[in-house]
């Protein structure tokens, strides 16, 4: 039958949908050939004989006809066919329709008993003839099976590929990929990988995951974002975030840290949600079901047996469920027998209670009784003062002959850390001055009379100079003995409260205060009052004195200042003075008085 004999006018009495689909957004970007090729299917409805009023396109961009209900175009058209509102369906061909039986054949049946037409470019089909829908059947398993075809010979590629450990994927923070093919190096900077070694050193100490976040919030230590690439052309890009729990625990978790090639941690797994759409997952795997584990692969911040070790300290820390063995990982609260007492009766874990005025004193019972009238239906309820009081002195007295070593190995631990968090910081005072030196760089670079470029440079300068400050004071511990101000970010003996660093210190003060000083005072607000324009001197002289400053406070941090012998004419220690000493540093030669030697006062001249 010809295509004239199988349209009537009865098709042409009602629309003509041109059903237009690519898979992925990238086709729709860079694809138009395709798309231009499915709108010429309106030419061709026009030559069957329907006027262009009553032509219509339906578009599903960016969505893959394998999947189901999540096509609102097409689901929109299946249900104008069963209204009988569609004279004939146009696609390029059957694939774009549906690469899924059940829809294809859905679609198939509603057209057949709706008397609707199905087109492509080579033809016309009548879903109601048994040749056509035997035709149409036939394109809709050919559709499916080339799906299945080319997705297991992409599939195999790629694990083919990953089974050598060369497939490149998304790297964690501080591992970067080489020239070589599956070379995997460390990041070349030294703040990255100082923090993610920080990291591991710190749970070897605590052995919990949550107690090395607040470590690294407490020690006000940033964490790396890296961009996720696949190339080894230049640097991925790192941004500094506040560190989360989720990270920190995708850190210990993952296995490229200790030098281990994995390929395929997740599973994707397909459901039915609530509103009976079915939709995608992806499930964690155990280590013993992951297709690809290359232990070895390459340098890690740790070996294979200390990660292994770290994954079961991390599950230990899960608490058990009921009835399960394991204590889990120490929970808030006073209790030295929280998940480690158990009932005598039925051998379930004794829960804790506080009680007290404060609800400070704890105390241990079991779940497993039946509470009823009486309290003599619990199998357990004691209180937990006398037990801790007992289980301390246990404990100290098993503890007594290695006491000097375990305060040492505690005190080692302690230390550990601080240097960690130090030098993490001092790492990040210098990235805190490279930035503030490029800023600098390119505030000078840009013409002084583009003002509209320059007060968007001068503002960034002034943010890098303010984040350098804030390093430098977290950078610079103070010295045993040594008073500070509370505004100083420098460490040493008679060191002053610094002014605030930036670009502008050499301006006008109601300039530096901003408008709103200038609001407060409208004297300044005059027609001949204008804000003074900043000079390259000025900002110069800035970056000067502030280089000068972390010169003295390095020095002074590294070498106490000497004490200068007592000379005649300075006041012996004895009863204070009737009136306030003079302020030293108004005058040229300025001096001031140091800390008490003995039992006189020596004054350090500058």
């Amino acid at each position: 039958m010809s295509e004239a004999a199988k349209v009537s006018g009865s098709h042409r009495s009602r629309g003509a949908v041109i059903y237009v689909r690519q898979s992925t957004l990238a086709q729709v970007e860079r694809n138009t050939e395709s798309r231009a090729r499915q709108l010429d299917l309106v030419t061709r409805a026009g030559e069957l004989g329907w006027p262009a009023g009553s032509i219509r396109v339906v578009e599903d961009q960016g969505v893959s006809a394998s999947v189901t209900g999540q096509r609102d175009g097409f689901e929109s058209l299946v249900a104008e066919v069963a209204l009988g509102q569609v004279g004939i369906i146009l696609a390029l061909e059957a694939s774009r329709l549906a690469r899924d039986n059940a829809a294809w054949y859905r679609l198939l049946d509603l057209a057949g008993v709706c008397d609707t037409l199905v087109g492509d470019a080579d033809g016309v089909y009548h879903p109601a003839l048994f040749a056509d829908r035997l035709m149409l059947g036939l394109m809709g398993i050919m559709s499916e099976a080339e799906l299945h075809v080319l997705r297991a010979r992409l599939t195999g590629g790629i694990r083919n590929k990953a089974a050598r450990g060369e497939l490149r994927r998304g790297l964690p923070a501080g591992l970067i990929w080489g020239e070589a093919p599956g070379e995997i190096l460390f990041h070349p900077d030294e703040a990255v990988t100082g923090v993610i070694s920080a990291v591991f050193g710190q749970f070897a100490a605590c052995g919990s995951a949550r107690a090395v976040w607040l470590w690294l919030r407490e020690e006000h230590l940033r964490w790396p974002l890296q961009q996720a690439t696949t190339v080894s052309r230049g640097l991925p890009e790192i941004t500094w975030v506040e560190p989360t729990y989720k990270a920190v625990l995708a850190a210990l978790r993952h296995p490229a840290y200790a030098g281990a090639y994995v390929y395929g941690r997740t599973r994707a797994e397909r459901y039915v949600d609530g509103h009976g759409r079915v939709r995608t997952r992806r499930r964690d795997l155990p280590a013993d079901q992951w297709e690809v584990l290359i232990p070895g692969h390459h340098d890690g911040f740790i070996d294979w047996d200390a990660y292994q070790d770290i994954q079961r300290r991390l599950a230990g820390n899960i608490p058990p469920g009921k009835g399960a063995p394991g204590t889990g990982a120490v929970r808030e609260g006073s209790a030295l027998m929280q998940t480690l007492a158990a009932c005598g009766v039925c051998g379930r874990k004794a829960a804790v209670y506080y009680d007290g005025e404060r609800k400070a004193t704890p105390g241990y019972y079991c779940t497993g009784g039946s509470p009823g009238a009486s309290r003599g239906n619990w199998h357990l309820r004691v209180g937990g003062a006398a037990i801790d009081a007992a289980v301390a002195r246990a404990f100290l007295a098993a503890l007594a002959p290695a006491a000097l070593q375990a305060c040492l190995a505690a005190a080692g631990q302690l230390e550990a850390g601080y240097d960690n968090a130090l030098d993490q910081h001092r790492r990040q005072l210098e990235q805190a001055r490279y930035q503030a030196a490029r800023a600098e760089r390119r505030y000078r670079a840009v013409d002084p009379d583009n003002r509209l470029v320059a007060r968007g440079l001068e503002t960034e300068w002034e943010q890098a100079l303010q984040a350098q400050a804030g390093a430098r004071s977290r950078a610079d511990p103070p010295r045993a003995g040594t008073p500070r101000h509370p505004h100083d970010h420098r460490t040493g003996p008679g060191s002053r409260p610094r002014r605030r660093p930036g670009p502008g210190m050499e301006r006008a003060r109601h300039h530096r205060q901003g408008p709103q000083a200038a609001a407060a005072h409208p004297a300044r607000r005059g027609r001949h009052h204008r804000a003074p324009r900043p000079d390259r001197r000025s900002r110069r002289t800035a970056a000067a004195l502030e280089r000068r400053r972390d010169q003295r406070a390095h020095r002074a941090a590294e070498t106490p200042a000497p004490e200068k012998p007592h000379r005649r004419g300075h006041r012996r220690a004895g009863p204070p003075p009737s009136r306030p000493l003079r302020r030293q540093h108004d005058r040229g030669d300025a001096q001031q008085a140091g800390p008490h030697d003995g039992d006189r006062i020596v004054v350090h001249h500058r």
